[in-house]
Protein backbone atom coordinates (compact mmCIF):
# COMPACT_ATOMS: atom_id res chain seq x y z
CA UNK A 1 0.00 0.00 0.00
CA UNK A 2 2.66 2.27 0.43
CA UNK A 3 4.45 1.63 -2.79
CA UNK A 4 0.79 2.58 -4.34
CA UNK A 5 0.70 5.83 -2.15
CA UNK A 6 4.02 6.59 -3.52
CA UNK A 7 3.49 6.13 -6.96
CA UNK A 8 -0.23 8.42 -6.54
CA UNK A 9 1.81 11.35 -5.14
CA UNK A 10 4.46 11.07 -8.13
CA UNK A 11 1.56 10.96 -10.67
CA UNK A 12 -0.12 13.66 -9.25
CA UNK A 13 3.06 15.74 -8.24
CA UNK A 14 4.04 15.67 -12.20
CA UNK A 15 0.57 16.47 -12.73
CA UNK A 16 1.06 19.70 -10.50
CA UNK A 17 3.91 20.89 -12.21
CA UNK A 18 2.06 20.68 -15.56
CA UNK A 19 -0.65 22.52 -13.99
CA UNK A 20 1.79 25.66 -12.98
CA UNK A 21 3.36 25.40 -16.74
CA UNK A 22 0.16 25.50 -18.12
CA UNK A 23 -1.12 28.71 -16.00
CA UNK A 24 2.10 30.57 -17.11
CA UNK A 25 1.68 29.41 -20.79
CA UNK A 26 -1.96 30.80 -21.08
CA UNK A 27 -0.92 33.64 -19.49
CA UNK A 28 1.90 34.35 -22.10
CA UNK A 29 -0.49 33.57 -24.70
CA UNK A 30 -3.54 35.68 -23.82
CA UNK A 31 -1.42 38.62 -22.89
CA UNK A 32 0.22 38.18 -26.30
CA UNK A 33 -3.18 38.61 -28.48
CA UNK A 34 -5.30 40.81 -26.30
CA UNK A 35 -5.93 44.70 -26.92
CA UNK A 36 -3.35 47.10 -25.40
CA UNK A 37 -5.91 49.68 -25.58
CA UNK A 38 -9.52 47.09 -24.66
CA UNK A 39 -7.82 45.32 -22.45
CA UNK A 40 -10.31 44.43 -19.84
CA UNK A 41 -8.94 42.55 -16.62
CA UNK A 42 -12.23 40.59 -16.24
CA UNK A 43 -12.21 38.97 -19.64
CA UNK A 44 -8.16 38.38 -19.56
CA UNK A 45 -8.92 36.21 -16.54
CA UNK A 46 -11.93 34.36 -18.09
CA UNK A 47 -9.50 33.92 -21.19
CA UNK A 48 -6.75 32.67 -19.18
CA UNK A 49 -8.86 30.23 -16.98
CA UNK A 50 -10.49 28.56 -19.78
CA UNK A 51 -7.94 27.83 -21.82
CA UNK A 52 -6.01 26.27 -18.46
CA UNK A 53 -8.83 24.40 -17.78
CA UNK A 54 -8.96 22.86 -20.95
CA UNK A 55 -5.11 22.26 -21.15
CA UNK A 56 -5.32 20.50 -17.55
CA UNK A 57 -7.99 17.93 -18.43
CA UNK A 58 -5.73 17.22 -21.40
CA UNK A 59 -2.66 16.56 -18.74
CA UNK A 60 -5.00 14.59 -16.91
CA UNK A 61 -4.97 11.93 -19.94
CA UNK A 62 -1.35 11.00 -19.37
CA UNK A 63 -1.72 10.08 -15.66
CA UNK A 64 -4.81 8.30 -16.08
CA UNK A 65 -2.55 5.93 -18.07
CA UNK A 66 0.55 5.81 -15.78
CA UNK A 67 -1.81 5.03 -12.98
CA UNK A 68 -4.20 1.99 -14.39
CA UNK A 69 -0.60 0.93 -15.70
CA UNK A 70 1.28 0.54 -13.07
CA UNK A 71 -0.97 -1.65 -10.70
CA UNK A 72 0.32 -4.80 -12.92
CA UNK A 73 3.54 -6.55 -13.82
CA UNK A 74 5.24 -6.27 -17.38
CA UNK A 75 4.67 -10.26 -17.23
CA UNK A 76 1.04 -9.60 -17.03
CA UNK A 77 0.30 -10.38 -13.24
CA UNK A 78 -1.15 -7.60 -10.69
CA UNK A 79 1.86 -6.15 -7.95
CA UNK A 80 1.44 -7.17 -4.58
CA UNK A 81 0.00 -3.85 -3.30
CA UNK A 82 -2.42 -3.67 -6.64
CA UNK A 83 -5.82 -5.54 -4.55
CA UNK A 84 -9.42 -4.65 -6.15
CA UNK A 85 -9.09 -1.91 -3.11
CA UNK A 86 -6.26 -0.37 -3.98
CA UNK A 87 -7.24 -0.24 -7.75
CA UNK A 88 -10.55 1.09 -7.00
CA UNK A 89 -9.12 3.77 -5.23
CA UNK A 90 -7.08 4.56 -8.19
CA UNK A 91 -9.88 5.28 -10.66
CA UNK A 92 -11.67 6.94 -8.02
CA UNK A 93 -9.20 9.19 -7.61
CA UNK A 94 -8.85 9.83 -11.82
CA UNK A 95 -12.51 10.20 -11.96
CA UNK A 96 -13.68 12.59 -9.40
CA UNK A 97 -10.35 14.85 -11.06
CA UNK A 98 -12.42 14.42 -14.27
CA UNK A 99 -15.90 14.73 -12.52
CA UNK A 100 -14.57 17.67 -11.42
CA UNK A 101 -12.54 19.85 -14.35
CA UNK A 102 -15.45 18.54 -16.43
CA UNK A 103 -17.64 20.63 -14.07
CA UNK A 104 -15.85 23.04 -14.26
CA UNK A 105 -15.56 23.52 -18.07
CA UNK A 106 -19.65 23.24 -18.17
CA UNK A 107 -19.61 26.12 -15.96
CA UNK A 108 -17.29 28.23 -17.88
CA UNK A 109 -18.97 27.19 -21.42
CA UNK A 110 -22.46 27.92 -20.41
CA UNK A 111 -22.40 30.30 -17.89
CA UNK A 112 -19.01 32.31 -16.98
CA UNK A 113 -17.67 32.70 -20.78
CA UNK A 114 -21.30 33.89 -21.74
CA UNK A 115 -21.74 35.96 -19.02
CA UNK A 116 -18.74 38.02 -19.49
CA UNK A 117 -18.77 38.20 -23.22
CA UNK A 118 -22.72 39.41 -23.65
CA UNK A 119 -21.73 42.33 -20.73
CA UNK A 120 -18.66 43.75 -22.55
CA UNK A 121 -21.03 43.35 -25.89
CA UNK A 122 -23.68 45.70 -23.77
CA UNK A 123 -20.98 47.55 -22.10
CA UNK A 124 -19.52 48.38 -26.00
CA UNK A 125 -23.09 49.27 -27.24
CA UNK A 126 -24.71 51.08 -24.21
CA UNK A 127 -23.87 53.85 -22.08
CA UNK A 128 -26.49 52.23 -19.30
CA UNK A 129 -25.16 52.00 -15.39
CA UNK A 130 -23.65 48.37 -14.89
CA UNK A 131 -26.53 47.29 -13.13
CA UNK A 132 -28.56 47.42 -16.62
CA UNK A 133 -25.36 45.65 -18.35
CA UNK A 134 -25.61 42.70 -15.69
CA UNK A 135 -29.15 42.09 -16.01
CA UNK A 136 -28.80 42.10 -19.71
CA UNK A 137 -25.87 39.74 -19.87
CA UNK A 138 -28.06 37.37 -17.13
CA UNK A 139 -30.78 37.56 -19.96
CA UNK A 140 -28.62 36.12 -22.49
CA UNK A 141 -26.88 33.91 -20.34
CA UNK A 142 -30.45 32.48 -19.22
CA UNK A 143 -30.19 30.47 -22.85
CA UNK A 144 -26.51 28.66 -22.26
CA UNK A 145 -27.92 27.24 -19.07
CA UNK A 146 -31.16 25.93 -20.38
CA UNK A 147 -29.01 23.89 -23.22
CA UNK A 148 -26.58 22.74 -20.49
CA UNK A 149 -29.81 21.59 -18.52
CA UNK A 150 -31.05 20.05 -21.41
CA UNK A 151 -27.98 18.02 -22.14
CA UNK A 152 -27.52 17.19 -18.94
CA UNK A 153 -31.24 15.28 -18.37
CA UNK A 154 -30.90 13.78 -21.69
CA UNK A 155 -27.38 12.14 -21.06
CA UNK A 156 -28.83 11.35 -17.11
CA UNK A 157 -32.34 9.61 -18.60
CA UNK A 158 -31.14 7.85 -22.00
CA UNK A 159 -30.41 4.35 -21.07
CA UNK A 160 -27.43 2.93 -22.46
CA UNK A 161 -28.97 -0.54 -22.14
CA UNK A 162 -32.53 -1.73 -22.73
CA UNK A 163 -34.79 -3.68 -20.53
CA UNK A 164 -34.48 -7.56 -21.43
CA UNK A 165 -38.19 -8.15 -20.85
CA UNK A 166 -40.51 -7.79 -24.21
CA UNK A 167 -43.48 -6.91 -21.88
CA UNK A 168 -42.54 -4.31 -19.64
CA UNK A 169 -44.96 -2.21 -18.14
CA UNK A 170 -44.35 1.61 -18.67
CA UNK A 171 -44.20 1.68 -14.86
CA UNK A 172 -41.27 -0.62 -15.30
CA UNK A 173 -39.70 0.95 -18.02
CA UNK A 174 -40.05 4.32 -15.94
CA UNK A 175 -38.49 3.23 -12.97
CA UNK A 176 -35.27 1.48 -15.11
CA UNK A 177 -34.57 4.77 -16.21
CA UNK A 178 -34.90 5.74 -12.68
CA UNK A 179 -32.48 3.07 -11.74
CA UNK A 180 -29.79 4.04 -14.82
CA UNK A 181 -29.88 7.47 -13.48
CA UNK A 182 -28.59 6.59 -10.07
CA UNK A 183 -26.23 3.80 -11.00
CA UNK A 184 -24.55 6.09 -13.39
CA UNK A 185 -23.79 8.68 -10.29
CA UNK A 186 -23.85 11.55 -12.80
CA UNK A 187 -21.07 9.43 -15.33
CA UNK A 188 -23.64 9.55 -18.05
CA UNK A 189 -25.19 12.98 -17.88
CA UNK A 190 -21.65 14.68 -17.77
CA UNK A 191 -20.59 12.12 -20.44
CA UNK A 192 -23.17 13.51 -22.70
CA UNK A 193 -22.76 16.94 -21.86
CA UNK A 194 -18.82 16.99 -22.57
CA UNK A 195 -19.18 15.05 -25.91
CA UNK A 196 -21.69 17.00 -26.87
CA UNK A 197 -18.77 19.64 -26.82
CA UNK A 198 -16.50 17.74 -27.89
CA UNK A 199 -18.61 17.53 -31.37
CA UNK A 200 -18.34 21.24 -31.27
CA UNK A 201 -14.91 20.87 -30.73
CA UNK A 202 -14.25 18.20 -33.66
CA UNK A 203 -16.17 20.67 -35.66
CA UNK A 204 -13.73 23.32 -34.91
CA UNK A 205 -10.71 21.14 -35.29
CA UNK A 206 -11.81 20.08 -38.67
CA UNK A 207 -12.34 23.98 -39.85
CA UNK A 208 -9.56 25.64 -38.56
CA UNK A 209 -6.61 22.93 -37.11
CA UNK A 210 -6.43 20.86 -40.08
CA UNK A 211 -6.15 23.67 -42.58
CA UNK A 212 -3.83 25.32 -39.85
CA UNK A 213 -1.65 21.60 -40.09
CA UNK A 214 -0.70 22.60 -43.18
CA UNK A 215 -0.65 26.62 -43.59
CA UNK A 216 1.76 26.74 -40.90
CA UNK A 217 4.76 24.91 -42.14
CA UNK A 218 4.60 26.09 -45.35
CA UNK A 219 4.52 29.43 -44.22
CA UNK A 220 7.75 29.00 -42.29
CA UNK A 221 8.64 27.29 -44.92
CA UNK A 222 8.21 30.27 -47.68
CA UNK A 223 8.81 32.69 -45.07
CA UNK A 224 7.40 36.78 -45.69
CA UNK A 225 8.34 39.29 -48.19
CA UNK A 226 10.53 41.70 -47.75
CA UNK A 227 9.22 44.93 -45.70
CA UNK A 228 11.60 47.01 -48.12
CA UNK A 229 10.32 45.88 -51.50
CA UNK A 230 6.65 45.88 -49.84
CA UNK A 231 7.18 49.49 -49.24
CA UNK A 232 8.63 50.32 -52.26
CA UNK A 233 5.54 48.61 -54.11
CA UNK A 234 2.69 50.65 -51.26
CA UNK A 235 4.66 54.01 -52.43
CA UNK A 236 4.30 53.71 -55.71
CA UNK A 237 -0.09 52.54 -54.91
CA UNK A 238 -0.16 55.78 -53.22
CA UNK A 239 1.12 58.08 -55.56
CA UNK A 240 -1.13 56.31 -58.30
CA UNK A 241 -4.05 56.68 -55.52
CA UNK A 242 -2.88 60.43 -55.21
CA UNK A 243 -3.04 61.00 -58.46
CA UNK A 244 -6.48 59.51 -59.01
CA UNK A 245 -8.13 62.08 -56.49
CA UNK A 246 -6.39 65.02 -58.14
CA UNK A 247 -8.42 64.14 -61.63
CA UNK A 248 -11.16 63.26 -60.09
CA UNK A 249 -11.21 67.34 -57.60
CA UNK A 250 -10.29 68.90 -60.64
CA UNK A 251 -13.84 68.37 -62.21
CA UNK A 252 -14.83 70.39 -59.78
CA UNK A 253 -12.50 73.63 -59.75
CA UNK A 254 -14.87 75.76 -61.71
CA UNK A 255 -17.88 74.95 -58.09
CA UNK A 256 -19.76 72.29 -60.46
CA UNK A 257 -20.96 69.54 -57.92
CA UNK A 258 -19.83 66.32 -58.85
CA UNK A 259 -21.03 63.45 -60.64
CA UNK A 260 -22.62 60.92 -58.11
CA UNK A 261 -20.61 58.06 -59.11
CA UNK A 262 -17.12 60.34 -58.97
CA UNK A 263 -18.43 61.21 -55.36
CA UNK A 264 -18.49 57.46 -54.55
CA UNK A 265 -15.41 56.85 -56.41
CA UNK A 266 -13.48 59.39 -54.55
CA UNK A 267 -14.95 57.97 -51.08
CA UNK A 268 -13.37 54.85 -51.99
CA UNK A 269 -9.78 56.46 -53.15
CA UNK A 270 -9.85 58.14 -49.79
CA UNK A 271 -9.92 55.16 -47.96
CA UNK A 272 -7.76 53.48 -49.37
CA UNK A 273 -5.29 56.24 -49.53
CA UNK A 274 -5.84 56.09 -45.41
CA UNK A 275 -4.80 52.66 -45.71
CA UNK A 276 -2.04 52.99 -47.96
CA UNK A 277 -0.79 55.20 -45.30
CA UNK A 278 -1.33 52.99 -42.87
CA UNK A 279 0.73 49.98 -43.95
CA UNK A 280 3.20 53.08 -44.91
CA UNK A 281 3.81 53.34 -41.01
CA UNK A 282 3.51 49.95 -40.27
CA UNK A 283 5.88 48.51 -43.38
CA UNK A 284 8.49 51.45 -42.12
CA UNK A 285 8.19 50.25 -38.33
CA UNK A 286 9.26 46.77 -39.31
CA UNK A 287 12.26 47.50 -41.76
CA UNK A 288 13.49 49.68 -39.30
CA UNK A 289 12.83 46.74 -36.36
CA UNK A 290 16.05 45.02 -34.67
CA UNK A 291 13.61 41.84 -34.92
CA UNK A 292 13.09 41.77 -38.53
CA UNK A 293 17.08 41.62 -38.87
CA UNK A 294 16.98 38.62 -35.83
CA UNK A 295 14.64 36.81 -38.09
CA UNK A 296 16.44 37.65 -41.42
CA UNK A 297 19.41 36.11 -39.44
CA UNK A 298 17.47 32.52 -37.99
CA UNK A 299 15.71 31.91 -41.53
CA UNK A 300 17.24 28.94 -42.21
CA UNK A 301 16.25 27.63 -38.60
CA UNK A 302 12.67 28.55 -39.58
CA UNK A 303 12.82 26.56 -42.57
CA UNK A 304 13.90 23.44 -40.42
CA UNK A 305 11.03 24.16 -37.79
CA UNK A 306 8.75 24.47 -40.79
CA UNK A 307 10.06 21.40 -42.57
CA UNK A 308 9.79 19.56 -39.55
CA UNK A 309 6.25 20.67 -38.55
CA UNK A 310 5.14 19.73 -42.14
CA UNK A 311 6.45 16.18 -41.83
CA UNK A 312 4.81 15.66 -37.78
CA UNK A 313 1.57 17.03 -40.02
CA UNK A 314 1.84 13.93 -42.15
CA UNK A 315 2.75 11.48 -39.59
CA UNK A 316 -0.56 12.41 -37.81
CA UNK A 317 -2.42 12.20 -41.00
CA UNK A 318 -1.34 8.74 -41.72
CA UNK A 319 -1.77 7.09 -38.51
CA UNK A 320 -4.96 8.88 -38.41
CA UNK A 321 -5.71 7.37 -42.08
CA UNK A 322 -4.58 4.13 -41.04
CA UNK A 323 -6.81 4.37 -37.49
CA UNK A 324 -9.78 5.34 -39.45
CA UNK A 325 -8.85 2.21 -42.07
CA UNK A 326 -8.93 -0.14 -39.22
CA UNK A 327 -12.49 0.41 -38.12
CA UNK A 328 -13.78 0.43 -41.60
CA UNK A 329 -12.41 -2.93 -42.27
CA UNK A 330 -12.49 -4.67 -38.97
CA UNK A 331 -14.72 -2.43 -36.49
CA UNK A 332 -17.91 -3.67 -35.23
CA UNK A 333 -20.19 -1.42 -37.36
CA UNK A 334 -21.77 2.11 -36.79
CA UNK A 335 -24.18 0.52 -33.74
CA UNK A 336 -21.16 0.17 -31.78
CA UNK A 337 -19.49 3.66 -32.76
CA UNK A 338 -16.74 1.90 -35.13
CA UNK A 339 -15.37 0.19 -31.63
CA UNK A 340 -12.29 -2.26 -33.15
CA UNK A 341 -11.97 -5.10 -30.91
CA UNK A 342 -7.73 -5.24 -30.82
CA UNK A 343 -5.63 -3.36 -33.80
CA UNK A 344 -4.77 -5.08 -36.75
CA UNK A 345 -3.82 -2.13 -38.95
CA UNK A 346 -1.17 -0.60 -36.59
CA UNK A 347 0.70 3.17 -37.09
CA UNK A 348 3.51 4.41 -35.75
CA UNK A 349 2.28 6.62 -32.74
CA UNK A 350 -0.13 3.46 -31.99
CA UNK A 351 3.33 1.49 -31.52
CA UNK A 352 5.65 4.47 -30.19
CA UNK A 353 3.24 5.58 -27.60
CA UNK A 354 2.65 2.41 -25.33
CA UNK A 355 6.41 1.84 -25.69
CA UNK A 356 7.27 5.60 -24.04
CA UNK A 357 4.49 4.93 -21.44
CA UNK A 358 6.68 2.42 -19.75
CA UNK A 359 9.61 4.75 -19.00
CA UNK A 360 7.25 7.54 -17.22
CA UNK A 361 7.01 10.73 -18.22
CA UNK A 362 8.84 10.24 -21.58
CA UNK A 363 4.65 9.25 -22.75
CA UNK A 364 3.50 12.58 -21.01
CA UNK A 365 6.43 14.42 -23.19
CA UNK A 366 4.71 13.64 -26.33
CA UNK A 367 1.56 13.87 -25.49
CA UNK A 368 2.03 17.44 -23.93
CA UNK A 369 4.19 17.83 -27.79
CA UNK A 370 0.74 16.70 -29.53
CA UNK A 371 -1.59 18.94 -27.21
CA UNK A 372 0.58 22.30 -27.82
CA UNK A 373 1.12 21.32 -31.81
CA UNK A 374 -2.49 21.30 -32.06
CA UNK A 375 -2.91 24.65 -29.76
CA UNK A 376 -0.16 26.14 -32.72
CA UNK A 377 -1.38 25.04 -35.51
CA UNK A 378 -5.24 25.52 -34.64
CA UNK A 379 -3.93 29.34 -33.38
CA UNK A 380 -2.97 29.69 -36.94
CA UNK A 381 -5.82 29.05 -38.82
CA UNK A 382 -8.00 31.09 -36.83
CA UNK A 383 -5.42 33.69 -37.49
CA UNK A 384 -5.43 33.01 -41.02
CA UNK A 385 -9.31 32.81 -41.30
CA UNK A 386 -10.77 34.74 -38.49
CA UNK A 387 -14.01 34.29 -36.73
CA UNK A 388 -16.39 33.59 -38.57
CA UNK A 389 -20.67 33.06 -38.61
CA UNK A 390 -21.46 31.36 -41.67
CA UNK A 391 -20.76 34.04 -44.35
CA UNK A 392 -20.02 36.66 -41.76
CA UNK A 393 -16.20 37.55 -40.44
CA UNK A 394 -17.31 38.43 -36.74
CA UNK A 395 -13.51 39.33 -35.67
CA UNK A 396 -9.93 39.31 -36.98
CA UNK A 397 -7.30 37.52 -34.08
CA UNK A 398 -4.50 39.94 -34.20
CA UNK A 399 -1.16 40.35 -31.62
CA UNK A 400 -1.62 42.78 -29.30
CA UNK A 401 -5.02 43.85 -31.13
CA UNK A 402 -7.44 41.56 -30.28
CA UNK A 403 -10.39 42.60 -28.77
CA UNK A 404 -11.85 41.64 -25.39
CA UNK A 405 -15.12 39.99 -27.19
CA UNK A 406 -12.55 37.79 -29.67
CA UNK A 407 -10.16 37.17 -27.08
CA UNK A 408 -13.18 35.03 -25.49
CA UNK A 409 -14.56 33.45 -28.56
CA UNK A 410 -10.35 32.75 -29.23
CA UNK A 411 -10.21 30.96 -25.99
CA UNK A 412 -13.61 29.21 -25.99
CA UNK A 413 -12.48 27.99 -29.32
CA UNK A 414 -9.39 26.29 -28.52
CA UNK A 415 -11.23 24.67 -24.97
CA UNK A 416 -13.44 23.41 -27.69
CA UNK A 417 -10.70 22.31 -29.57
CA UNK A 418 -8.67 20.67 -27.13
CA UNK A 419 -11.47 18.33 -25.53
CA UNK A 420 -11.67 16.90 -28.95
CA UNK A 421 -7.79 15.99 -28.94
CA UNK A 422 -8.57 13.49 -26.26
CA UNK A 423 -10.44 11.80 -28.66
CA UNK A 424 -7.88 12.70 -31.22
CA UNK A 425 -4.87 11.17 -29.50
CA UNK A 426 -7.12 7.64 -29.03
CA UNK A 427 -7.87 7.38 -32.95
CA UNK A 428 -4.42 7.82 -32.94
CA UNK A 429 -3.27 5.29 -30.27
CA UNK A 430 -6.39 3.10 -28.83
CA UNK A 431 -4.51 0.36 -27.35
CA UNK A 432 -2.55 3.28 -25.44
CA UNK A 433 -5.86 5.22 -24.40
CA UNK A 434 -8.32 2.27 -23.28
CA UNK A 435 -4.98 0.35 -21.14
CA UNK A 436 -1.89 1.75 -21.62
CA UNK A 437 1.17 -1.01 -21.29
CA UNK A 438 -1.19 -3.34 -19.00
CA UNK A 439 -0.88 -7.26 -19.80
CA UNK A 440 -3.24 -9.89 -18.98
CA UNK A 441 -2.08 -14.00 -18.45
CA UNK A 442 -3.60 -16.37 -21.15
CA UNK A 443 -3.76 -20.23 -20.70
CA UNK A 444 -1.78 -22.22 -23.22
CA UNK A 445 -1.38 -25.85 -23.52
CA UNK A 446 1.81 -27.19 -24.73
CA UNK A 447 2.45 -30.53 -25.52
CA UNK A 448 5.85 -32.08 -23.75
CA UNK A 449 8.59 -32.47 -26.03
CA UNK A 450 10.10 -35.79 -24.49
CA UNK A 451 7.03 -36.80 -25.69
CA UNK A 452 5.53 -37.96 -22.28
CA UNK A 453 1.69 -38.37 -22.01
CA UNK A 454 -0.62 -35.45 -21.53
CA UNK A 455 -0.56 -31.49 -21.92
CA UNK A 456 1.56 -28.58 -20.00
CA UNK A 457 -0.88 -25.30 -19.08
CA UNK A 458 1.32 -22.53 -19.27
CA UNK A 459 -0.05 -18.63 -19.09
CA UNK A 460 1.71 -16.27 -21.74
CA UNK A 461 1.41 -12.63 -21.20
CA UNK A 462 -0.67 -10.71 -23.91
CA UNK A 463 -1.53 -7.25 -24.20
CA UNK A 464 -4.63 -6.25 -23.11
CA UNK A 465 -7.52 -5.40 -25.54
CA UNK A 466 -11.53 -5.26 -25.83
CA UNK A 467 -11.68 -9.11 -25.64
CA UNK A 468 -9.34 -9.24 -22.29
CA UNK A 469 -11.27 -10.35 -19.16
CA UNK A 470 -12.62 -7.03 -16.71
CA UNK A 471 -11.02 -8.25 -13.94
CA UNK A 472 -7.49 -8.60 -15.27
CA UNK A 473 -7.44 -5.42 -17.31
CA UNK A 474 -8.75 -1.79 -15.96
CA UNK A 475 -10.17 0.74 -18.43
CA UNK A 476 -9.06 4.05 -18.37
CA UNK A 477 -11.58 6.87 -17.35
CA UNK A 478 -10.97 8.69 -20.15
CA UNK A 479 -11.94 5.50 -22.02
CA UNK A 480 -15.80 5.45 -20.41
CA UNK A 481 -15.78 9.45 -20.72
CA UNK A 482 -15.22 9.14 -24.34
CA UNK A 483 -16.92 5.81 -25.12
CA UNK A 484 -19.92 6.56 -23.39
CA UNK A 485 -22.49 7.18 -26.06
CA UNK A 486 -21.67 5.41 -29.24
CA UNK A 487 -23.43 7.49 -31.81
CA UNK A 488 -20.58 10.37 -30.72
CA UNK A 489 -18.05 7.69 -31.21
CA UNK A 490 -20.18 7.15 -34.94
CA UNK A 491 -20.05 11.07 -35.57
CA UNK A 492 -16.27 11.28 -34.16
CA UNK A 493 -15.26 8.72 -36.73
CA UNK A 494 -16.65 10.28 -40.03
CA UNK A 495 -15.21 13.91 -38.71
CA UNK A 496 -11.72 12.06 -38.80
CA UNK A 497 -12.21 11.41 -42.57
CA UNK A 498 -13.37 15.26 -43.11
CA UNK A 499 -10.38 16.55 -40.98
CA UNK A 500 -8.27 14.29 -43.43
CA UNK A 501 -9.83 16.00 -46.33
CA UNK A 502 -9.82 19.26 -45.27
CA UNK A 503 -6.00 18.79 -43.98
CA UNK A 504 -5.15 17.90 -47.92
CA UNK A 505 -6.90 20.80 -49.31
CA UNK A 506 -5.11 22.98 -47.14
CA UNK A 507 -2.07 21.47 -48.00
CA UNK A 508 -3.02 22.22 -51.78
CA UNK A 509 -3.93 25.66 -51.24
CA UNK A 510 -1.35 27.02 -49.57
CA UNK A 511 1.09 25.27 -51.85
CA UNK A 512 -0.45 27.27 -54.50
CA UNK A 513 -0.69 30.60 -52.43
CA UNK A 514 2.60 32.81 -52.34
CA UNK A 515 4.49 34.47 -49.60
CA UNK A 516 2.46 36.59 -47.41
CA UNK A 517 2.84 39.91 -46.38
CA UNK A 518 4.95 40.89 -43.24
CA UNK A 519 2.18 42.84 -41.97
CA UNK A 520 -0.26 40.03 -43.26
CA UNK A 521 -3.68 40.91 -41.68
CA UNK A 522 -1.93 43.68 -39.53
CA UNK A 523 -3.85 46.33 -41.76
CA UNK A 524 -6.88 45.59 -44.05
CA UNK A 525 -9.67 47.87 -45.38
CA UNK A 526 -12.20 45.27 -44.19
CA UNK A 527 -11.53 45.31 -40.18
CA UNK A 528 -14.59 43.94 -38.77
CA UNK A 529 -13.02 45.08 -35.20
CA UNK A 530 -11.25 48.21 -34.23
CA UNK A 531 -8.13 49.26 -35.69
CA UNK A 532 -5.00 49.95 -33.68
CA UNK A 533 -2.70 52.08 -35.45
CA UNK A 534 -0.04 51.65 -33.34
CA UNK A 535 2.50 49.55 -35.07
CA UNK A 536 3.30 46.07 -33.97
CA UNK A 537 6.33 43.65 -34.30
CA UNK A 538 5.13 41.06 -36.49
CA UNK A 539 6.49 37.51 -35.18
CA UNK A 540 5.81 35.51 -38.37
Amino acid sequence: MAAASSELLTGWCLFGLSLLAILAFCWVYVRKYQSRRESEVISTITAIFALAIALITSALLPVDIFLVSYVKNQNGTFKEWADTNVTRQIEDTVLYGYYTLYSIILFSVFLWIPFVYFYYEEKDEDDASTCSHVQTALKYTLGFLMVCTVLLLIGAFVPLDVPQKGNSTEWEKVKFLFEELGSSHGLAALSFSISSLTLIGMLAAVTYTAYGMSALPLSLIKGTRSPTYERLENTEDIEEVEQHILRIKSKCKDGRPLPTRDRRNLQQLEERLRTLRRRERHLEFIEKSCWTKFCGAMRPLQIIWGVFFILVALLFTISLFLSNLDKALHSAGINSGFIILGTNLTNPLNMLLPVLQTVFPLDYILITTIIMYFIFTSMAGIRNMGIWFFWIRLYKIRRGKTRPQALLFLCMILLLIVLHTSYMIYSLAPQYVMYGSQKYLVQHNMTPVDGQPGNVTTYVPKVCDADAPEDQCTITRTYLFLHKFWFFSAAYYFGNWAFIAVFLIGLIVSCCKGKKSVIEGEVDEDDSDISDDEPYVYYG
